[in-house]
């Protein structure tokens, strides 16, 4: 008989749609949506900008060139962000080897901790600013994490939780909300489940962006060590080698 040869991963997905919903990722999963919001809100308090509002970027690039050119930076940075996860994840199971997810969530959590410190060393300007005195380069480098970190849990829970925009998990969730309606049995079980995985993620996110708020003013740069390191503990819980 031939030597059995190891299992080659086909997938960058690392969590199943049972783990997603389980008592032991499914917080994790919350708390890196919690982050995200808690990342927009403070970006938006610090520099009147948004980081990981694509549509809002995409539809502002008529407006004027220096929205314009604002748009066009922050849009590229996200995108950049979720480019530099592919290594860690479809790169490696492109060459037989398992996904690293942690490895850009690490990623971002980093980078929000050193735009962080570069804002607490005056690099961005003051916090109190808003757009006239904080750079564009603020929002691009929380834009680099957020596209990292949405794009590494998406790719790793089949798309089943992203964590950065609420406009396809508020879709998912009417939709399947309507949908429970006309099923019955383990059919509309499922329906209702997806609907309760989306709802909370709105959920998460509206609930870190409230936070952030005052966190901000009473601390400014500095409030967004919060985030970063919800960022690692939750990447720690569920997506280390230890992680069950």
């Amino acid at each position: 008989m031939g030597r059995m040869r190891p299992s080659v991963p086909t997938s960058p997905v690392t969590l199943s749609s049972a783990q997603v919903v389980s008592a032991r990722h499914l917080p994790s999963l919350l708390a890196m949506t919690l982050s995200a919001g808690a990342v927009n809100a403070g970006a938006f308090e610090v520099s009147e900008r948004y980081v990981t509002h694509v549509t809002g970027a995409v539809t502002r690039l008529g407006v004027d060139t220096e929205v314009m050119v604002e748009s066009l930076l922050v849009l590229g940075a996200f995108v950049l962000g979720a480019m530099l996860s592919v290594p860690a994840l479809a790169g490696r199971v492109a060459k037989g080897l398992p996904p690293r997810p942690a490895w850009p969530m690490f990623g971002a959590a980093f980078i929000v901790l050193a735009a962080s410190v570069l804002g607490l060393l005056g690099v961005f300007g003051p916090a109190t600013g808003g757009r006239e005195t904080t750079t564009v380069e603020f929002v691009m480098v929380l834009a680099l994490a957020m596209g990292l970190l949405n794009a590494s849990v998406a790719s790793s829970t089949a798309l089943a939780v992203r964590t950065t925009h609420m406009t396809g998990p508020s879709t998912d969730f009417g939709v399947a909300l309507a949908t429970a309606f006309y099923q019955q049995g383990d059919a509309r079980r499922q329906s209702l489940s997806v609907a309760a995985l989306r709802g909370s993620t709105l959920v998460a996110f509206v609930v870190g962006a409230a936070a952030m708020f005052p966190v901000v003013a009473a601390f400014g740069y500095a409030a967004f060590l919060a985030p970063a390191v919800v960022l690692m503990l939750a990447t720690l819980r569920s997506f280390t080698s230890h992680s069950p």
